[in-house]
Formats: C-alpha cells, structure tokens, sequence
C-alpha cells in the first residue's frame, strides 16, 4: 500500500471520491485529514460537506473532529462550489440607459451588487446581464470591465464581445475613460482638491482600503470640485462633490475623500455618518464616456441621481 492515500479509482461523474488511509498514517482529525487530502477545498467547505452527510468514514456517517487512521476507507461526495453555481442567468431590475452592437451602459441602482463573490453569489448585475443578453455568456465576467460597490448608485459599461471588451479596458488603462461622481461629503471642501494617494489594503481591517502604509499600494488618483456646500437639520456642514476618476482602485473615492477628513455621508466604513435621510453611503456615477471604436466618436452619458440620494440632498440647507 502507498505511503500517502489516494483515489481508490477515478469517478465517474457524479459519483463520490474514495480515499484509503495507508496503513502508516497516524490518527487525525477527520477535517484535517481531508484538507491534506482535498487541499483545493478549503477546510471550511470540507467541514460543511462533512456536517451534510456528504462525507462517509467506512461507510458510516462522518463528524468533523472524529478521528481516522491507518487503513480508514473515507468517501466524499463533492458538492457544486457557489463559484461553480454563480455565473448563471437570473431576473435583475436594472437600467439600461443605452446600447449598440459593442456595448452596454447600465445605470446600477444602489443596492445591486456588480459581480458575484463572497456572501452575495446570485441576483447580482452579472447575472441579470446573463438573463437580459444570453450571448455574454461567451465573455469573461459577462463583459464586466469596470464595477461599483453595492451601495454606489449609477453608469457603468458592459462589453458585448471580446474585442469590444479588449478595448474598453485598454481605454480604462490609459485612463480615457470619463467617470464622474456626486460624492456627498461631511464637512466643507473649500477648494477643488487633487488626491494622488495609494490605495492598497488596511492591514488592520481586511475588509478596509486605507492610503496610510497599505498593503500591495497601486497608484491611485481623484480629482475632487466642490459644487454645494451646505448644512442638515442639525448644523452638521456638508460639500456636494464633483470627482472625477483617473484610476479605478476599490473605494478609490471614499478613501481619498476620508483622508482629507471628508469622508462620505452615510459611510460608515470610513467615519462618515448616517444624516439628512442618507442610509447608504452617498456616492451615484454621475457621467461617463468612452470612445466608440465601431464609429471612432466619443460617447457621453448622464444619469440623474436616483431618489434616495435626492430626498438627502432636499434634507440639506444649501449656502446661497
């Protein structure tokens, strides 16, 4: 018998994977051994499939921490992962504010998250897209080239092919692409201001960006105008902002208007405050535009911020 354990056979489709232990192996815990024997699982998900009865040790059911040893037969009948299950098509509300035979541009509401992942694998753009073009399914990520974070309202644009795709993320490499933003901000922004901060992770907070001592920084730049300075019902001053993006780093806005002490109204990632009706973080895409290499014109579009943010900015007294 081998000194590690391997398939008993090959599977057919649908049909369980069976390990041997040989008979040299020492007790461990059954989630342990597994993960040395599955290492492209994570432990979490074979502990799952082992609290679902998906997993058999000698024919009977399993438990995570039970102990398995020399000559052990162990059965697992893998599951579908939520990656596997995610890039299927489903019913999405959104708006299609214009296409052409290359492209898509979308007006995301708030709330709608762009692509799946972690703890949000269905009912995303990406499958609504899927629902509404079928033929994406031959793009990578839908045709996604650019996102929004769940609670960021407003434009983005969506490749229909390979070569439209192809090109629209070399536009948003030499930074051509016009992506303009309402950003509505805690305090008063006196001046336009230009931030040209890194981004990379907080190692504090993985969940966080941060520009002070990130993990993998990536060059990051925002142009940022004030437009209305104002105040809420209780005096708590209040800048609506133009930004306008060069980069595209993730939460590239919220974090350079928070370290200029700005952070967002309704963010509370990044010290802003829930005031003036806000219930999310007031961030809507205001305009973007890209060239049309089918025509060889430039394209513009506009979306007016959706209620929720104007009912905020109606709460707010605006300096004349």
């Amino acid at each position: 018998m081998p000194d590690t354990a391997l398939p008993t056979e090959s599977p057919a489709a649908g049909e369980p994977v069976e390990f041997e232990l040989p008979l040299k192996a020492l007790p461990d815990r059954l989630d342990k051994v597994l993960a040395g024997l599955m290492p492209e699982h994570s432990r979490s998900r074979l502990q799952g499939w082992i609290e679902a009865g998906y997993v058999l040790v000698n024919g009977q059911a399993a438990r995570v921490r039970q102990a398995v040893g020399a000559g052990d037969k162990i059965s697992v009948r893998m599951q579908p992962t939520p990656e596997s299950l995610a890039f299927c098509a489903e019913p999405v509300d959104f708006r299609v504010i214009a296409e052409s035979p290359d492209w898509i541009v979308v007006d995301k509401p708030a709330g709608l998250v762009t692509h799946p992942g972690a703890g949000n694998w269905h009912g995303t753009l990406l499958n609504g897209l899927l629902h509404r073009y079928p033929e994406l399914r031959q793009v990578a990520r839908a045709g996604i080239v650019h996102r929004l974070d769940k609670d960021t309202s407003g434009l983005l644009v969506v490749a229909r092919h390979e070569r439209a795709q192809t090109d629209l993320v070399r536009q948003l490499q030499a930074r051509t692409v016009k992506r303009e933003y309402l950003a509505l901000a805690h305090g008063l922004l006196q001046r336009a201001v230009t931030v040209a901060r890194d981004i990379g992770r907080d190692p504090r907070v993985p969940v966080r960006m941060t520009v002070e001592r990130p993990i993998a920084p990536k060059p990051a730049v925002t142009h940022c105008e004030p437009r209305r300075r104002g105040a809420d019902a209780q005096g708590q001053p209040v800048t609506l902002a133009a930004c306008r993006l060069e980069t595209g780093r993730t939460h590239q806005i919220r974090v350079h208007l928070a370290s200029l002490g700005h952070p967002l109204v309704g963010d509370l990632v990044y010290g802003g405050r829930f005031i003036a009706g806000a219930r999310r973080h007031m961030l809507h895409a205001r305009a973007l535009g890209f060239d049309d290499a089918a025509s060889g014109r430039r394209v513009s579009f506009e979306a007016e911020p959706p209620a929720d943010f104007c009912v905020v900015l109606d709460n707010i007294s605006w300096q004349a």
